[in-house]
């Protein structure tokens, strides 16, 4: 008689906060995404750099959102990954637009450090990265 073996259930990453940041993640990536390609679309050789890292925000502002809903250990742990990338790139992008203004003749979703979005590309992937290595040791703790 063979025995089925049971999958451990996916850890959610999606209750409680991760519920909001599933939630900002979403509009991040309705922005990010509809303002790269409206600009790539229509004036692409004004600022390609800009446009294109806003594009690139809106691909990872997308598969951070995947990983939280998809939820289980590996979801997280890319998802951790991607959050730290996301906010090296913010602070990168940040920094690089303030000490060089003009490689940058438009606005990025993360110029001066999100600051066209009320700071919040700067503030989502900190609070995710807390909310994630909570989920982490939650797991771990086994609550």
């Amino acid at each position: 008689m063979a025995t089925t073996q049971e999958k451990p259930a996916k850890t959610r990453l999606i209750s409680g906060p991760g519920m909001l940041l599933v939630w900002l993640y979403g509009v991040m990536v309705v922005g990010a995404v509809s303002r790269s390609v409206f600009q790539i679309a229509t004036d692409f050789d004004r600022a390609p750099l800009a446009y294109s890292l806003s594009a690139v925000a809106g691909v990872v502002y997308g598969f951070i959102t995947y990983s939280l809903v998809r939820g289980g250990e590996t979801a997280r742990r890319a998802a951790l990954v991607c959050c730290a990338a996301e906010l090296a790139g913010v602070l990168t992008v940040g920094t690089w637009t303030l000490v060089d203004p003009s490689a940058f003749p438009d606005a990025t979703v993360w110029s001066d450090y999100g600051m066209g979005y009320i700071f919040i590309p700067v503030l989502l992937p900190v609070s995710a990265l807390y909310w994630l290595r909570k989920a982490r040791a939650r797991q771990t703790d086994g609550a």
